[in-house]
């Protein structure tokens, strides 16, 4: 075993010493050492209940005949830190993730790992440290919240507390009611209801085999969840015993089925940026345009919120990833998962429960998938927008730029009612330089929504977006501002042309003129002078590649 480094031979008597002296009994000394990374704190909704989730991974790796060792990384709330500058550390800290769990395993020769993760860049971070370790992993998300409820309808936190900002300023809602969204929308643990990026990460998880079945979508702190942590523990034994890694599980094969069934759910965009950059640590090379592909050919076939109807909680009653994988089984691969079954003899058993939950494709809601890949002069390296979470109305959409250098100050126009139908909200440096850490506009788009010009207003970055926006908001405009893209260079009352059928994202003005503003341009440097994010901001690289850390 890769452990006997740490506790076999002569000269491993101070190591044995030291392991000793942490409680373990002679006899457990020769199973497999089990490492357990829990993501455990009590700021985050998500990870509130894992304490009592460790406990059965924990019987469940004695069961199975192994010794589990816990140990923690740090998580980030999306919706604590967004909207001020806590929401720059957002995507860095799945970089810092990926390296903790590398530095803590490695360090102490761990045979395997338990992966307890839920939120939005713990669960890709945890992911790309096992493809780079390749040691047996198996990932357990802690599950979806329940939703809320409030005079007789279910709520959710994006759009009944973030939405709810633009209603109360357009006097939609009262202070009364506001105060009452705001204690019932999130009743407990879980990560929040809708498919935004945590419970797509959850469902992509699964998609791509390193989860058993079932783990995306079983809710926090039900039974069921617990029978999950308990297999997953006994599992990842079997997966030690057999040599089952990361490698043989996350193949092309499986990236192109998680990334199918995340177009028939309409997923967060945020996982073209993990997607990827999983996807390069097991050495599988994903180019933007695989994801564009696949949803040209992927219908989109369960409506869930932010831009359709239906919660997590709908979704696993109707059957959950093995019913969606059953309803796309045309075009899905047969591949190796961690609970021993293949893709296949997963769909064989799956049994869908609802069908307008998970419909058939010949009733899809779209023909094709939840995210499309723009290119054009204002992104010649791409560009990334939910599609699926747009009007018929919205689909191709001309207007006048109306341009901000952060997006605080683009929050107070929306608020002030400075941004008005036609008007293409620009919010630039905000990519993962020029953030730095390519924050989310949730609070920009979800005001938008919620003051009713989803239908009339356009607003594209060089950062990104919340899972939970919907609209027509196109993100990780490449080249971003900071490296000289044109978006740097738009001013306000430029007409910008965007067509998502095309796939295209243009600056209307001509070749001559983007010449000739970019000669004058000079980049606006934020005062980052220390820490991390000044790091993080010399060595990350662009959207378009995943916004990884360069090795050199």
């Amino acid at each position: 075993m890769r452990s006997d480094i740490i506790k076999k031979g002569l000269e491993r008597v101070p190591h044995r010493t030291l392991l000793y002296a942490t409680g373990i009994p002679r006899s457990e000394m020769d199973k497999p050492f089990i490492g357990v990374v829990t993501s455990f704190t009590d700021i985050i909704p998500g990870h509130i209940g894992m304490r009592d989730l460790e406990r059965f991974i924990e019987k469940g790796v004695h069961t199975g005949g192994g010794y589990p060792f816990f140990f923690g990384v740090p998580g980030i709330c999306d919706g604590i830190a967004m909207g001020h500058s806590g929401m720059q550390y957002s995507l860095p800290s799945r970089e810092l993730i990926a390296d903790i769990v590398e530095t803590v395993t490695s360090a102490h020769q761990f045979d395997g790992l338990v992966l307890l993760t839920n939120c939005d860049k713990i669960t890709p971070g945890m992911l790309m440290a096992a493809g780079r370790l390749n040691i047996p992993s198996i990932v357990v998300t802690a599950g979806p919240m329940y939703s809320g409820y409030l005079k007789g309808k279910r709520l959710s936190l994006v759009n009944d507390t973030f939405e709810a900002m633009g209603k109360y300023k357009k006097g939609l809602i009262d202070d009364d009611e506001l105060s009452s969204l705001e204690m019932c929308a999130c009743p407990g643990a879980g990560s929040c209801q809708g498919m935004y990026t945590a419970n797509t990460m959850a469902c992509v998880t699964e998609s791509l085999g390193m989860s058993i079945p079932f783990t995306a979508t079983a809710l926090a702190i039900s039974s069921e969840k617990r029978r999950i942590a308990f297999e997953s523990g006994r599992r990842i034994v079997d997966l030690v015993k057999e040599n089952i890694t990361p490698a043989t599980i996350m193949t092309k094969d499986a990236f192109e089925n998680a990334i199918m069934v995340d177009m028939a759910l309409g997923g967060s965009t945020n996982t073209v940026l993990h997607i990827t950059a999983i996807a390069r640590e097991v050495g599988v090379e994903l180019a933007l345009e695989t994801f564009d592909r696949l949803s040209k050919t992927t219908p989109h076939i369960a409506n869930m919120l932010p831009g359709g109807q239906h919660y997590l909680e709908d979704l696993h009653n109707s059957g959950g990833i093995p019913a969606v994988l059953k309803r796309l089984s045309h075009i899905i691969k047969d591949t190796q998962t961690v609970c021993g079954k293949s893709t296949k003899t997963i769909i064989e058993s799956a049994v869908i429960a609802d069908d307008d939950v998970i419909r058939p494709v010949e009733k899809a809601h779209h023909k094709e998938g939840g995210i499309a890949i723009l290119r054009g002069n204002l992104a010649p390296g791409g560009a990334v927008v939910k599609q699926s979470a747009i009007t018929e109305k919205m689909m191709v959409f001309e207007g006048s730029a109306l341009v901000f250098d952060c997006e605080e100050d683009a929050l107070k126009a929306i608020l002030d009612g400075k941004v008005t139908a036609g008007n293409v909200v620009v919010i630039r440096y905000e990519g993962p330089k020029g953030g730095p850490g390519m924050r989310e506009m949730l609070q920009s788009t979800a005001t938008i929504a919620g003051m009713g010009l989803n239908d009339s207003v356009a607003l594209i970055t060089d950062g990104r977006f919340s899972g939970g926006t919907r609209g027509p908001c196109i993100g990780h405009v490449s080249p971003e501002a900071m490296e000289g893209g044109v978006i740097g260079i738009v001013k306000d009352g430029d007409r910008i042309l965007i067509n998502i059928p095309d796939r295209r994202l243009d600056l209307l003005i001509s070749e001559d003129e983007i010449k000739q503003r970019q000669s004058l341009w000079k980049p606006l440097h934020k005062e980052i002078k220390k820490g991390y994010l000044k790091r993080y901001s010399k060595l990350v690289t662009s959207a378009g590649t995943g916004a990884v850390m360069k090795e050199e």
